[in-house]
């Protein structure tokens, strides 16, 4: 019998594929750490946005599919760059002028402005350790302004200071003219102002572990390169972080991708060994533009579970991780009915095929047993029609379709319904459009009603929807498509919609006669 590690070495899935490059890292000897170390990285001057959560996300993919090939433990950090300086003001945050006042300083030397943590960084930090908690993820969070400030650094820092030659024939030739006459690795929190500087270096000291640079004013100052007293550019910082910590598998967005060459360079200068690397595709709003966390342009953490339950965003970021995507509202739905059809196939599915479901590495092997409810589309036409404000209303026609269903027995479903209340007030209710029905398209609507009459309450989804294709090929038999667009248009409002048959069935068959009377006679559906 074929055991799960073989399977798992010949699934197409990406996790699988990059856990196995990772595997071959160490196929001769474990490594010296004792663990496999993955990594992830954030930037907290701005509020954490989906994008940040997909990082994690992701990683936490491969390092599941790296412990099904592998016996080798893991350990998964997630860095915080707060001790990088503010360098402008983001757009969506109160208290400008007071952000604006401390620009230059570490994020976790500026107040917090919405007063509720005792920094900028840490409110952030927060955000992002609160978001990942609630997916469960298992993860050690390292902030950088402590890890700098505690010495763990210290020992790479004085590798890099008495290599700084090295660092700086790596660096200064990726640099304009002007920038190669100041630039420095190093970047001195200056023991003045308490910022973080981008200052010209005169003097390297080796045997002392300082540096000496000018000050703002234009003296000489002399700082401890380790200790918290210094820290790197961003660029040299993400090596000696790899070599430092011994990092073994990073991801970043394609943004960096230029970059991923200067970090190896400044890693292996540090005396460690590169991590196995991947790639991703950045994701973008609704008018194609890069997401941005200063900006704010995206969608946030908490929007997305406004409508939808946290499994549909995690199969948003497994699928296609290297193609761009738009990250906007209107991806919600699909995501939502993606999740639960590949949730319906994984128990009929053979071993090699469920390693290749998307569940399997959203739910790290054990996705729960799927509940067969009402899919998401459906459940916002249904929220449409029913012009449902309170998701009370969604549950008194679902328990009449599904009498053995409830909140408390499939709290999955209730997550959806709550979602689709919300998503219709908020996105379908302002754009619904209704138009009246042709002599036509009132023919075929009026045979559809006197069908609906005779047929017997326990007709399936399938057989109405059966009979409403002989509808439309009666009507419009040379173009089908405009018979549902009738359907769509006429009793929902809008250009798109469900499978006529189970919304029928979940609406009520006494409901959809009473709707398509009201749309033959005239009525004012909106009203």
């Amino acid at each position: 019998m074929t055991s799960l590690k073989e399977l798992a070495a010949g699934s197409s899935a990406w996790p699988f594929q990059e856990a196995l490059s990772i595997a071959e890292r160490y196929k001769d000897a474990p490594p010296a750490k004792g663990y496999v170390l993955f990594e992830t990285g954030y930037g907290p001057s701005g509020l954490p946005h989906i994008g940040t959560f997909g990082e994690v996300a992701r990683t936490t993919m491969v390092r599941r599919a790296f412990e099904v090939i592998s016996d080798i433990p893991t350990k998964l950090i997630c860095f915080s760059d707060d001790m990088d300086g503010l360098r402008k003001v983001p757009d969506n945050l109160p208290n400008k002028d007071m952000i604006a006042a401390n620009i230059g300083k570490p994020l976790t030397a500026i107040p917090d402005p919405f007063g509720t943590h005792e920094s900028f960084g840490a409110h952030m930090n927060a955000k992002l350790r609160e978001f990942l908690d609630h997916f469960g993820f298992q993860y050690e969070f390292k902030s950088s302004t402590k890890t700098y400030k505690s010495g763990e650094f210290d020992k790479t820092l004085l590798t890099l200071l008495d290599r700084y030659q090295q660092v700086m024939d790596v660096m200064l030739p990726t640099l304009g003219e002007e920038r190669q006459q100041t630039y420095s690795p190093f970047l001195p929190v200056s023991p003045r102002s308490g910022k973080v500087l981008l200052a010209k270096v005169f003097e390297t000291n080796v045997s002392k572990g300082t540096i000496v640079y000018e000050e703002e004013d234009g003296t000489k100052e002399e700082v401890p390169v380790t200790g918290g007293h210094c820290k790197l550019q961003w660029k040299p910082d993400m090596g000696m972080r790899w070599a430092a910590l011994g990092v073994d598998y990073e991801m970043y967005g394609k943004d960096h991708l230029s970059s991923a060459e200067l970090y190896s360079a400044i890693c292996s200068i540090a005396g460690g060994k590169p991590p196995q690397q991947m790639m991703y595709e950045l994701f973008l709003d609704d008018k194609g533009q890069k997401i941005s966390k200063s900006k704010g342009n995206g969608l946030t953490i908490d929007e997305w579970l406004r409508y939808a339950p946290p499994e549909s965003l995690s199969l948003y970021m497994f699928q296609s991780p290297r193609k761009a995507k738009r990250l906007y509202f209107d991806v919600i739905p699909r995501a939502v009915d993606d999740y639960q059809t590949y949730i319906e196939k994984f128990p009929k599915e053979e071993p090699l095929a469920q390693l290749n479901n998307p569940v399997y590495h959203i739910h790290s092997g054990n996705p729960p047993k799927p509940e067969g409810t009402p899919g998401f589309n459906l459940l916002l036409n249904l929220a449409g029609v029913a012009q449902a404000e309170d998701p009370k209303v969604l549950w008194g026609y679902i328990s009449n379709y599904m009498p053995d269903v409830s909140a408390k027995t499939h709290p999955f479903l209730d997550q959806l319904v709550k979602g689709a209340v919300n998503y219709y007030h908020d996105f379908i209710k302002p754009t619904k459009k209704y138009r009246l029905p042709t002599d036509v398209e009132e023919k075929g609507l009026h045979d559809l009603a006197i069908y609906l009459e005779k047929v017997p309450e326990n007709a399936t989804a399938e057989e109405i929807q059966t009979e409403i294709y002989e509808i439309g090929k009666k009507y419009f038999a040379e173009n089908l498509k405009a018979w549902f667009s009738t359907l769509y248009e006429t009793l929902l409002g809008q250009p798109q919609g469900p499978r006529m048959g189970s919304f029928v069935k979940l609406y009520g068959r006494t409901e959809s006669i009473a709707l398509i009377r009201r749309v033959i006679a005239k009525e004012n559906l909106a009203a």
